[in-house]
């Protein structure tokens, strides 16, 4: 039985990879921001209360990520998969820039919080259950428009830029990580378009073959997930497995 953590698993991609790891037999550990009011998390709890456990989560708030991890800690010795799934786009007060004169201030700290320092904090707590002798993965959900290389269009700065630094924290991470233990893998990934209130603004151009469910996402990446060796870490990944540029 692997144990696995997803960060994020109120609602899409987190909570359909939850879904699909208990169903596979994994011991599950599901946070997000108010587990109490996360109806859909909560019907998983019914279904499988002795494989999940739902713990309170909160990006912007860093004492409740040391707090979560201390709890799954004290649940579990080790993790297998760690997943950061939770993202930020769009919200009150908060969107994509077209323009450098649309930066504010407020809003780039909020995606930034989200995007990059948050999970970069569930990586810092969780290192001490991904130190073992087994195969551990420490997964964290990107975005292709975070690849400098592959900037084409411009745009969406705080966004673009926040998962360029999440990236940067992912890659430095997999190098640190892989001295501890060889077993260890990080990655970023790349889920495409998914039919989420995330990206519900801007997939009217999307090809329908290129709109994923959240089921259709979350069996994609764990299928990537998956099929991860050692010489993976490190690397940038989509959800059809080819390898994304920095």
């Amino acid at each position: 039985m692997a144990h696995v953590m997803i960060q994020g698993a109120s609602r899409g991609v987190g909570l359909e990879m939850a879904r699909q790891c208990l169903e596979r037999g994994d011991r599950v550990f599901a946070t997000c921001r108010a587990p109490e009011r996360a109806e859909a998390l909560l019907a998983l709890v019914d279904a499988y209360p002795a494989h999940l456990t739902c713990v309170a989560l909160d990006l912007s708030a860093p004492e409740t990520i040391q707090q979560a991890c201390e709890t799954v800690g004290r649940f579990v010795d080790r993790l297998h998969l760690v997943v950061n799934v939770a993202g930020l786009l769009h919200a009150e007060g908060v969107a994509p820039e077209k323009k450098l004169e649309h930066l504010e201030w407020d809003a780039m700290q909020a995606v930034f919080a989200v995007n990059t320092f948050g999970p970069a904090m569930v990586m810092r707590y969780v290192k001490p259950l991904l130190q073992h002798r087994e195969r551990a993965v420490l997964a964290s959900v990107s975005a292709r428009v975070g690849s400098i290389t592959d900037n084409r269009l411009g745009g969406w700065y705080a966004y673009r830029a926040s998962k360029a630094a999440q990236n940067m924290f992912t890659r430095t991470a997999a190098i640190e990580l892989g001295r501890g233990s060889r077993r260890a893998i990080v990655v970023a990934l790349h889920p495409g378009t998914v039919e989420t209130t995330l990206s519900a603004p801007f997939r009217g151009g999307v090809p329908a073959d290129k709109l994923f469910t959240p089921e259709q996402a979350a069996r994609q990446l764990l299928s990537v997930l998956d099929g991860l060796d050692e010489a993976s870490s490190g690397k940038f990944f989509a959800w059809d497995g080819s390898e994304i540029p920095w």
